[in-house]
Protein backbone atom coordinates (compact mmCIF):
# COMPACT_ATOMS: atom_id res chain seq x y z
CA UNK A 1 0.00 0.00 0.00
CA UNK A 2 2.98 2.33 0.53
CA UNK A 3 3.62 2.70 -3.22
CA UNK A 4 -0.10 3.04 -3.90
CA UNK A 5 -0.28 5.75 -1.23
CA UNK A 6 1.81 8.04 -3.40
CA UNK A 7 -0.90 7.84 -6.08
CA UNK A 8 -3.14 10.09 -3.97
CA UNK A 9 -0.99 12.99 -5.18
CA UNK A 10 -1.72 12.18 -8.83
CA UNK A 11 -5.09 13.92 -8.50
CA UNK A 12 -3.39 17.19 -7.59
CA UNK A 13 -0.77 16.59 -10.27
CA UNK A 14 -3.55 16.07 -12.84
CA UNK A 15 -4.91 19.54 -12.13
CA UNK A 16 -1.49 21.15 -12.30
CA UNK A 17 -0.60 19.38 -15.54
CA UNK A 18 -3.96 20.33 -17.06
CA UNK A 19 -3.49 24.04 -16.26
CA UNK A 20 0.09 24.00 -17.56
CA UNK A 21 -1.14 22.63 -20.89
CA UNK A 22 -3.96 25.21 -20.92
CA UNK A 23 -1.46 28.03 -20.32
CA UNK A 24 0.82 26.67 -23.06
CA UNK A 25 -2.12 26.42 -25.45
CA UNK A 26 -3.35 29.93 -24.63
CA UNK A 27 0.17 31.26 -25.28
CA UNK A 28 -0.20 29.91 -28.84
CA UNK A 29 -3.79 31.16 -29.26
CA UNK A 30 -3.94 34.85 -28.36
CA UNK A 31 -7.54 35.09 -29.56
CA UNK A 32 -8.72 32.90 -26.66
CA UNK A 33 -10.76 34.60 -23.92
CA UNK A 34 -12.06 33.06 -20.71
CA UNK A 35 -15.03 35.42 -21.10
CA UNK A 36 -16.04 34.44 -24.65
CA UNK A 37 -14.88 30.89 -25.38
CA UNK A 38 -14.99 27.31 -24.15
CA UNK A 39 -11.74 25.75 -23.00
CA UNK A 40 -12.25 23.09 -25.65
CA UNK A 41 -11.91 25.75 -28.35
CA UNK A 42 -8.18 25.42 -27.63
CA UNK A 43 -8.34 21.82 -28.89
CA UNK A 44 -10.50 22.45 -31.97
CA UNK A 45 -8.35 22.22 -35.13
CA UNK A 46 -10.74 24.59 -36.92
CA UNK A 47 -10.07 27.31 -34.32
CA UNK A 48 -6.76 26.71 -32.58
CA UNK A 49 -3.11 26.86 -33.47
CA UNK A 50 -1.44 23.65 -32.26
CA UNK A 51 -4.67 22.06 -30.92
CA UNK A 52 -2.66 18.96 -30.02
CA UNK A 53 -1.24 20.84 -27.01
CA UNK A 54 -4.61 21.13 -25.33
CA UNK A 55 -5.78 17.67 -26.43
CA UNK A 56 -2.64 15.89 -25.22
CA UNK A 57 -2.93 17.79 -21.95
CA UNK A 58 -6.40 16.30 -21.48
CA UNK A 59 -5.09 12.80 -22.21
CA UNK A 60 -2.17 13.10 -19.78
CA UNK A 61 -4.48 14.57 -17.14
CA UNK A 62 -6.93 11.71 -17.74
CA UNK A 63 -4.15 9.20 -17.06
CA UNK A 64 -3.26 10.99 -13.82
CA UNK A 65 -6.90 11.05 -12.69
CA UNK A 66 -7.04 7.32 -13.44
CA UNK A 67 -4.01 6.76 -11.18
CA UNK A 68 -5.77 8.84 -8.51
CA UNK A 69 -8.83 6.61 -8.84
CA UNK A 70 -6.66 3.52 -8.30
CA UNK A 71 -5.52 5.07 -5.04
CA UNK A 72 -9.13 5.81 -4.06
CA UNK A 73 -10.20 2.24 -4.72
CA UNK A 74 -7.16 0.77 -2.91
CA UNK A 75 -7.69 3.06 0.10
CA UNK A 76 -11.45 2.45 0.25
CA UNK A 77 -12.85 1.63 3.67
CA UNK A 78 -16.12 0.22 2.35
CA UNK A 79 -18.16 -0.56 -0.76
CA UNK A 80 -19.51 2.98 -1.10
CA UNK A 81 -15.99 4.38 -1.35
CA UNK A 82 -15.02 1.62 -3.81
CA UNK A 83 -17.95 2.57 -6.03
CA UNK A 84 -17.00 6.25 -5.73
CA UNK A 85 -13.44 5.46 -6.81
CA UNK A 86 -14.79 3.41 -9.72
CA UNK A 87 -16.92 6.33 -10.89
CA UNK A 88 -13.85 8.55 -10.80
CA UNK A 89 -11.96 5.95 -12.87
CA UNK A 90 -14.72 6.18 -15.48
CA UNK A 91 -14.49 9.99 -15.36
CA UNK A 92 -10.76 9.67 -16.12
CA UNK A 93 -11.60 7.79 -19.30
CA UNK A 94 -14.05 10.53 -20.31
CA UNK A 95 -11.42 13.18 -19.55
CA UNK A 96 -8.94 11.50 -21.90
CA UNK A 97 -11.70 11.10 -24.51
CA UNK A 98 -12.27 14.87 -24.48
CA UNK A 99 -8.82 15.10 -26.04
CA UNK A 100 -9.63 12.39 -28.58
CA UNK A 101 -13.06 13.81 -29.45
CA UNK A 102 -11.90 17.42 -29.37
CA UNK A 103 -14.06 20.49 -29.83
CA UNK A 104 -15.79 20.39 -33.20
CA UNK A 105 -16.44 16.62 -33.16
CA UNK A 106 -19.85 15.11 -32.60
CA UNK A 107 -19.12 13.15 -29.36
CA UNK A 108 -17.34 16.09 -27.72
CA UNK A 109 -20.27 17.49 -25.72
CA UNK A 110 -21.18 14.01 -24.48
CA UNK A 111 -17.69 13.05 -23.26
CA UNK A 112 -17.01 16.46 -21.69
CA UNK A 113 -20.38 16.51 -19.88
CA UNK A 114 -19.98 12.95 -18.63
CA UNK A 115 -16.49 13.65 -17.30
CA UNK A 116 -17.96 16.13 -14.85
CA UNK A 117 -21.05 14.05 -14.04
CA UNK A 118 -19.02 10.91 -13.34
CA UNK A 119 -16.40 12.77 -11.31
CA UNK A 120 -18.84 14.59 -9.06
CA UNK A 121 -20.93 11.44 -8.51
CA UNK A 122 -17.76 9.55 -7.64
CA UNK A 123 -16.58 12.30 -5.32
CA UNK A 124 -19.81 12.45 -3.33
CA UNK A 125 -20.01 8.65 -3.04
CA UNK A 126 -16.39 8.40 -1.94
CA UNK A 127 -16.85 11.21 0.55
CA UNK A 128 -20.11 9.86 1.98
CA UNK A 129 -18.35 6.56 2.64
CA UNK A 130 -15.51 8.24 4.50
CA UNK A 131 -15.04 8.15 8.26
CA UNK A 132 -13.39 11.59 8.03
CA UNK A 133 -15.87 14.40 8.62
CA UNK A 134 -13.89 16.89 6.52
CA UNK A 135 -13.97 14.57 3.51
CA UNK A 136 -17.61 13.59 4.03
CA UNK A 137 -18.93 17.14 4.42
CA UNK A 138 -16.47 18.59 1.91
CA UNK A 139 -17.57 16.17 -0.80
CA UNK A 140 -21.23 17.02 -0.20
CA UNK A 141 -20.40 20.74 -0.38
CA UNK A 142 -18.41 20.25 -3.60
CA UNK A 143 -21.27 18.25 -5.14
CA UNK A 144 -23.81 20.92 -4.20
CA UNK A 145 -21.58 23.71 -5.51
CA UNK A 146 -21.19 21.81 -8.80
CA UNK A 147 -24.98 21.49 -9.09
CA UNK A 148 -25.56 25.15 -8.24
CA UNK A 149 -22.89 26.20 -10.73
CA UNK A 150 -24.77 24.47 -13.53
CA UNK A 151 -27.81 26.66 -12.92
CA UNK A 152 -25.99 29.99 -12.81
CA UNK A 153 -25.62 32.30 -15.78
CA UNK A 154 -21.97 32.32 -16.83
CA UNK A 155 -20.49 34.78 -19.34
CA UNK A 156 -18.83 31.83 -21.09
CA UNK A 157 -18.48 28.08 -21.04
CA UNK A 158 -14.77 28.50 -20.14
CA UNK A 159 -15.68 30.18 -16.85
CA UNK A 160 -18.16 27.43 -15.96
CA UNK A 161 -15.59 24.78 -16.87
CA UNK A 162 -12.95 26.57 -14.80
CA UNK A 163 -15.31 26.72 -11.82
CA UNK A 164 -16.00 22.99 -12.05
CA UNK A 165 -12.31 22.13 -12.55
CA UNK A 166 -11.51 24.09 -9.39
CA UNK A 167 -14.11 21.96 -7.57
CA UNK A 168 -12.52 18.79 -8.96
CA UNK A 169 -9.15 19.98 -7.69
CA UNK A 170 -10.67 20.84 -4.29
CA UNK A 171 -11.83 17.23 -3.93
CA UNK A 172 -8.33 15.93 -4.71
CA UNK A 173 -6.97 18.21 -1.99
CA UNK A 174 -9.54 16.89 0.49
CA UNK A 175 -8.32 13.34 -0.12
CA UNK A 176 -4.61 14.06 0.45
CA UNK A 177 -4.70 14.01 4.29
CA UNK A 178 -5.82 10.33 4.20
CA UNK A 179 -3.35 7.80 5.61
Amino acid sequence: MRALGKLKYSGILAGLVYWLFVAWSISRNHWFSFFHNALSDLGDPAKATSPWIYNYGLMVSGLLVFLFSIYLIAASENKLQTVGGAYISISALFLALIGVFHGGTRPHVFVSTYFFIQFFLGAILYGLGSGRKALRYGSVLIFLLALIGDFLQWPSIALLETYEIVLVMAFTLLVVPEK
